[in-house]
């Protein structure tokens, strides 16, 4: 057996090694690049860390670039010298290997440090972390080009003189977003005319994964190739536990989410409230490994808070032994205040997740949207919401009252 990052390495020795890393993004960026790639005449290499729709499967051999994640959770990713590589965005996370974010960012750095001579750095301009190292790395002489609705090269002391994809007309709905591209020179000059690009997706997240997978892409096609990468990334599908629709039953939609950080959480949930229109959104979360909880339970708690419904099962321990005294519970009890006082739903603690998965059903109501999120087995418990409306709607007896307040709290199964 060796490490994921060593076989990486193998399989992409003598092609262009697309990497794409970042705190949170990463599969959906990766999966929106390749399927770009493909549908753009390029016969990409993949693999991604989760289905990818249109193939049904996470990878593919092809002959030309190979995309891949790059996962900075353990160090590893410093094992590739891609010849793009995309930062997502940069944030405190993974604090069982590193002691804190200047620790995280000076990894980042390194990775970007890793590019091949004629390499180039993606990074997205909206967020803090991401612009830092394409800071670090401009300075550094690196190739850089940024993306998002945050222009660097602005006039004042902290012009970033680099290639920009900037995005503009954002538009955010129910069943997709969209903006329109344009990449400018250092010197603000048009290098391509602008196209729009549209992703049967919703959030402002989705949007700016797209804008990511569009300016890598180029790499490959060149210039002449913008409107091809743009019409491929129409036609993407979308990535398994990435806002997936698993079913609709007692017409409530339920979508499974992988995400596990609380900026991944805020974002799934935005979207969910396009999603949900005039509906409820109600959300089972399942925490991922016994140190986030503890390091981020009050964040989480703010995340969740936007949800209409929350219920929270047991944390997902996964590689992780117990710790004493962390539990779901921490963020339940970090339900902020105002919550309360706006006279919203309260947190649910229902640590067994069989019994959480028949509570939200049973919070549910016509038009609402159900999610579960988290990276653990909660997409195990999407079915059984499923097939719990589904019974419900057979029996005829309408929908439980979803309007209860109580916030009762199921200790066992």
């Amino acid at each position: 057996m060796i490490h994921r990052s060593e076989a990486m390495t193998r399989l992409t020795a003598g092609r262009p090694f697309y990497a794409v890393a970042g705190t949170h993004g990463k599969t959906t960026t990766s999966a929106m690049l390749a399927v770009a790639l493909e549908g753009a005449g390029c016969d990409p290499g993949a693999a991604i860390g989760g289905t990818v729709t249109s193939w049904s499967a996470g990878s593919r051999v092809g002959t030309g670039p190979f995309v891949a994640e790059a996962d900075e959770s353990d160090g590893s990713f410093l094992r590739y010298a891609p010849r793009v590589a995309i930062v997502t965005n940069v944030e405190e996370d993974h604090l069982a290997h590193y002691s804190g974010l200047a620790e995280i960012l000076d990894a980042f750095e390194a990775f970007a440090r890793r590019l091949t001579p004629d390499g180039v750095l993606i990074a997205c301009s909206d967020d803090a972390g991401s612009l830092e190292i394409a800071r670090r790395a401009h300075a550094a002489g690196l190739r850089v080009r940024t993306y998002g609705r945050t222009d660097p090269r602005g006039t004042d002391g902290a012009r970033l003189a680099v290639e920009h994809v900037g995005l503009t007309d954002v538009e955010l709905t129910a069943g997709h977003s969209a903006a329109t591209l344009a990449l400018v020179g250092a010197d603000g000059v048009a290098l391509a005319p602008a196209v729009a690009l549209r992703v049967a997706a919703p959030g402002l997240h989705t949007v700016l994964d797209a804008a990511a997978a569009w300016a890598a892409a180029l790499e490959a096609t060149g210039l002449a190739g913008a409107r091809a990468v743009a019409d491929a990334l129409e036609g993407f599908a979308g990535a398994g536990r990435r806002f997936e629709t698993v079913g609709t039953a007692d017409d409530v939609r339920v979508v499974d989410d992988y995400a596990h950080n609380p900026t991944k959480v805020a974002s799934a949930l935005a979207a969910g409230r396009l999603a949900a229109g005039e509906g409820r959104v109600v959300a089972l979360f399942q925490p991922a490994l016994f140190t986030r909880t503890r390091d981020f339970a009050a964040e989480f708690a703010d995340a969740l808070d936007a949800a209409d419904a929350v219920v929270v099962c047991d944390v997902f321990g996964s590689r992780e032994a117990p710790i004493d005294g962390v539990t779901s519970a921490l963020i339940t009890d970090a339900e902020p205040e105002e919550r309360a006082e706006r006279g919203a739903m309260p947190f649910q603690l229902v640590p067994d997740r069989v019994a959480a998965a028949e509570r939200v059903a049973a919070l549910a109501g016509p038009g609402d949207l159900v999610m579960t999120i988290g990276s653990g087995d909660v997409t195990l418990l999407a079915p059984l919401v499923l097939e719990h409306l589904r019974r419900r709607a057979e029996d005829s007896s309408g929908p439980s009252d979803s309007s209860d307040p109580s916030g009762t709290v199921a200790e066992d199964a």
